[in-house]
């Protein structure tokens, strides 16, 4: 039997709108039940009615699989317009305010998130050598420091968020896309030569994710001044929220452009693009505030089905091979232990920079939810061991694959949840709602 892909699309879309009523009675936020409406409607489902079995068979004879791929842009375009979003979070007042200590709570919490899964999983390591092998633990490292923004803006959103605890968290959130990029260049490339016998590579290691960061930046400034040039010969608000779907579009066809062998493979980041193109859009354009409001109308069902295709791309399956429980024991370290690192690392930046008592107590918490950074870099890294012709590396890329979706799978349910009570107990969110 074949289900229409636009019959499918309205199906999640009711279903998305419909479980916001659910959400509600139950006091969680919108985010946690697009992630379980992905999850119902997704291929290891509903797609079971459509198709052989994911557990059993090729994925490619599931049409809701195949439908989930196909659309697998929508969310990384519903990305760009997060970070384009959060971009426009930095003002000049608000850098002013919170400009140093943001760098500082950034580098500290990035790096004790790694730091804890690096050494949890050393200790597994050396009890379970064949289990947990030490390229496994620097890769995972390095995973660790990405934070997923979309969930956490979602919830700021939604319960109209203010203070000093969302005013710290936007900026944290946004610099530690960097942080995350330059420490998996660097772990990485140790992890892969130990596990593929290849030399450390001083230019792979630090100079090309640097220089991928600098364009990314370059490429985002430039984005941002043009728009914010143009802007000021239309009046009209829809012309110019074309202007701002425009940068976001230039910015992840950049991204796709240079990915190319002929452009040099670099792994551009178009989330740095958006955002370096929304602060200088929000500090430069006059009437800005203006045309961002109408941007968030338009993208507001853009998020919905970004989150509802999370919750649909966990593959559960992962849970019913004969690995399963190594792939839970291993999951299970790397969530405590990495948030473990990133409440730590944020607490300790926060004091160190003499934070408001809230920023100290909960920022640590908003950063825990996990997405769409770690499965590109988990993704990356999964390729990489792929292409060896030894069976044992082969696993190990589709170990660390399963292990991030089934760590993504509880920081998307979850994350959300603990994101609304930390900024709850900050008395950031309005007493009416």
């Amino acid at each position: 039997m074949d289900f229409p892909i636009f019959l499918y699309l309205a199906l999640l879309l009711l279903a998305g709108v419909l479980s916001t009523r659910i959400m509600k009675l139950i006091k969680l936020p919108n985010v946690t039940g697009y992630i379980i409406t992905g999850i119902i409607f997704g291929p290891f489902v509903f797609g079971l009615i459509f198709g052989q079995s994911q557990y059993q068979g090729d994925p490619s004879s599931n049409v809701i699989y195949q439908y989930v791929s196909r659309l697998g842009w929508v969310s990384q375009v519903a990305l760009g317009f997060i970070a384009f979003s959060i971009g426009t979070s930095f003002k000049r007042s608000v850098l002013k305010s919170v400009g140093k200590r943001v760098v500082i709570i950034t580098i500290l919490e990035a790096l004790l998130a790694s730091l804890f899964v690096i050494i949890s999983l050393s200790i597994a390591h050396f009890i379970f050598p064949d289990k947990v092998p030490l390229s496994l633990v620097l890769t995972l490292g390095a995973i660790a420091s990405a934070t997923a923004p979309a969930a956490t803006l979602m919830v700021i959103k939604q319960y109209k968020a203010r203070g000093p605890l969302v005013d710290t968290l936007l900026p944290v959130v946004a610099l530690d896309d960097a942080a995350a990029l330059i420490l998996f260049a660097i772990l990485f490339q140790i992890a892969t030569a130990l596990s593929l016998g290849g030399d450390f590579n001083i230019y792979s290691m630090l100079l090309k994710p640097l220089i991928e960061i600098a364009l990314s930046i370059a490429f985002g400034s430039m984005i941002g001044i043009f728009i914010s040039f143009i802007n000021r010969f239309f009046k009209s608000r829809n012309n110019k929220l074309v202007l701002c779907i425009f940068s976001v579009f230039m910015s992840v066809g950049l991204y796709t452009l240079f990915k190319q062998e002929m452009f040099g493979k670099f792994e551009l980041s178009s989330l740095l693009m958006c955002m370096t193109s929304g602060m200088i859009f929000t500090n430069v354009a006059k009437d800005s505030s203006r045309t961002l409001d109408v941007l968030e109308r338009f993208t507001s069902p853009i998020y919905m089905m970004f989150f509802i295709f999370s919750g649909a791309s966990l593959d559960l399956s992962i849970f019913f091979n004969k690995n399963g429980y190594v792939i839970f024991i291993i999951a299970l370290i790397y969530i405590i232990f990495r948030v473990m690192g990133k409440y730590l690392g944020a607490f300790t930046g926060a004091s160190i920079t003499k934070c408001e008592p809230q920023v100290k107590k909960y920022l640590g918490l908003t950063l825990a939810p996990q997405a769409g950074v770690a499965i590109g870099l988990a993704t990356t890294a999964s390729s990489i061991y792929r292409q060896s012709e030894d069976a044992t590396i082969q696993a190990l890329g589709a170990l660390i694959i399963a292990i991030i979706l089934t760590s993504t799978l509880v920081y998307e349910l979850f994350g959300p949840l603990i994101s609304k009570y930390a900024l709850t107990k900050a008395n950031e969110i309005p007493l009416e709602e």
